[in-house]
């Protein structure tokens, strides 16, 4: 199982790591923490000495009722710093976290290997199109609603059945615009409620039917603060305990803010596997 960016096939048949960059002020858990240029290379620098194969920035918070960015202020964080890390990590593999085709194409334009969005393109008709046109790996996420609405939509009969539904149209249409790497991400936390987020990580491994890479974000989220009565901050025991499971359950990739943990979670099920 692999992609293919810029020219280079990531063997995904073992799991990789992503390391989660918010520029943004508000997100959930490192808002506003990444505001100078030394700030973010040193970031960076940690997170791809720990092991990452893709670093994720994101100029958009998507966290529950999150304010709204205009598309100028979003392209206006985001391409400064994709410039600034390439220029100090040229070799880095960029995914850029938007739903907005043109601040993908934009991203992709000055260096970005992946377009990471988190509704699939339903909020944005030209997306898929877009990233087809780009032949970039596309990771589709599930998720209804918008950032600002989601948490009131967390209605289902059958969560993981709806969520199959979802993605099957989703990947059709991709394909019928010629999109060929498309990575499912389930949206842990995305229009979902504590409990219906431990159905779909229990059912995880019934998105293998779909017979695509499949990326988990969990880190530091409210389904294990929640549970354990915590805050983010101290959320990284949990974070790394429910790695653990996605791995077992089938993730590709793991996006998470602590790399060095989440590399350890697959070096250590790697050994288990083999």
């Amino acid at each position: 199982m692999t992609i293919n960016c810029k020219g280079n096939l990531i063997d995904l048949s073992v799991p990789k790591v992503m390391g989660i960059l918010n520029c943004t002020p508000d997100s959930f858990f490192d808002g506003g923490k990444y505001k100078s240029e030394s700030d973010i290379l040193q970031q960076v620098e940690k997170m791809l000495d720990e092991g990452a194969t893709f670093i994720d920035i994101g100029a958009y918070s998507s966290k529950p009722g999150a304010d709204f960015v205009s598309e100028d202020e979003e392209l206006q964080r985001l391409l400064p710093i994709i410039d600034l890390v390439l220029k100090h990590f040229p070799e880095t593999l960029l995914s850029v976290d938007t739903f907005r085709s043109n601040v993908a194409q934009n991203a992709i334009e000055n260096g970005a290997a992946v377009v990471n969005d988190i509704s699939a393109g339903m909020l944005d008709e030209d997306m898929l199109e877009t990233v087809a046109k780009l032949q970039v790996p596309y990771v589709m996420m599930h998720m209804k609603g918008n950032p600002q609405t989601m948490q009131s939509l967390a209605n289902y009969e059958d969560v993981v059945k709806e969520m199959m539904f979802y993605f099957s149209e989703r990947i059709n249409k991709a394909r019928n615009f010629g999109l060929n790497d498309i990575i499912i991400d389930p949206g842990f936390g995305f229009a979902k409620t504590v409990e219906q987020n431990y159905e779909v990580l229990q059912k995880l491994d019934y998105f293998n039917i779909l017979e695509l890479p499949l990326l988990v974000g969990i880190s530091r989220k409210s389904m294990i603060y929640k549970t354990l009565e915590n805050s983010p901050q101290e959320a990284l025991n949990g974070t790394t305990i429910l790695n653990t499971i996605a791995l077992q359950r089938g993730a590709n990739i793991l996006r998470v803010h602590d790399v060095k943990q989440a590399v350890e979670c697959v070096k250590l099920v790697q050994k288990i596997t083999k």
